[in-house]
């Protein structure tokens, strides 16, 4: 494989009842199973098959799903990861894993922190508040919609697609404007709790404090962290600790994520999943000439190695 590589570790969104199938089995990913099995309560593979759509998309349960596939992927291709030069970016709660991946917390303190965020946004979350999808419309119509309709931009993807955050009858009023405007997407997502808005400025400090608890290592060598906050890379732990804590409340700047991975001459980008999404943005986006695969692209852990060797 010529050129950098990306690990881009997603966030809530795509979770499945076969989303650790590829991996369930292997022998290098028990540790990643035990530690979740600890944190979600029940071994994440049987909770995903066992539980209903509905439990998987919970907030805290959402939340520590994602980050162990992340993790148990990751620890199938350590031997081939840890002997590469890799850039690790995450969305949203996918930058928990990221640091995990890039070596700065372990994956079972990544996990911990991945259910301390939880339960922080869940409790300072308003009721009756979630998130919505726009696609299709420029960047300016867009902070318009967010100007007259009191909602914030969540999730910056693309100067044409964004995620809000808000109120639903706000987000709903949002929706109506956008397709008036053109949208090609218009819709509320599975999500109960407005990430990463203002709304949430109270989990900050309790998550900074949570985070450091841990005593978290720079990155490290061959790995580079970047923060979803600003699109720049992590160099100072606590810099980095206080720009993930304040990702919770303010706007993940997905496109410039994607900026830093150009600029690092990244032609390889895998997503580790649950789902696609981060893959067929990053390829219909700034990273369109760079060959781009999600895991849930293979059919085997054989696949995925053979394509990253």
């Amino acid at each position: 494989m010529d050129g950098g590589l990306a690990v881009l570790c997603s966030g809530q969104g795509g979770q499945h009842a076969a989303m650790f199938d590829m991996v369930a089995d292997c022998p290098e990913a028990k540790a990643v199973f035990d530690a979740a099995r600890t944190v979600l309560g029940e071994d994440p593979r049987v909770f995903v098959k066992q539980n209903s759509l509905e439990s998987l998309y919970t907030n805290r349960s959402g939340q520590i799903l994602c980050c162990t596939q992340a993790l148990a992927v990751s620890a199938v291709l350590e031997k081939t990861l840890s002997s590469r030069n890799v850039l690790y970016a995450g969305y949203s709660v996918g930058e928990l894993a990221a640091w995990g991946l890039a070596g700065c917390l372990t994956p079972r303190q990544v996990l911990e922190l991945a259910a301390c965020r939880a339960d922080l946004m869940d409790a300072v979350s308003p009721p009756g508040a979630g998130l919505a999808g726009l696609a299709g419309i420029p960047r300016r119509t867009i902070e318009e919609i967010v100007e007259k309709c009191h909602v914030w931009i969540a999730i910056a993807n693309t100067s044409e697609s964004v995620v809000l955050g808000g109120a639903e009858e706000s987000l709903d009023n949002a929706i109506r404007l956008a397709f008036k405007a053109g949208a090609g997407t218009a819709r509320r997502l599975k999500v109960a709790v407005p990430s990463h808005t203002p709304l949430l400025k109270d989990a900050v400090a309790p998550l900074l404090e949570a985070v450091l608890m841990h005593h978290p290592l720079p990155p490290r060598k061959g790995a580079r962290l970047i923060s979803g906050y600003d699109g720049e890379p992590v160099f100072q732990i606590q810099d980095g600790a206080r720009r993930l804590a304040k990702q919770v409340a303010s706007t993940v700047r997905w496109d410039a994520c994607m900026e830093a991975c150009v600029e690092a001459g990244s032609m390889n980008v895998l997503e580790l999943g649950p789902g696609t999404a981060l893959a067929r943005m990053a390829h219909g986006g700034v990273l369109k000439d760079a060959s781009v695969r999600a895991v849930e692209d293979f059919h085997s852990v054989a696949g995925m190695l053979a394509w990253l060797e």
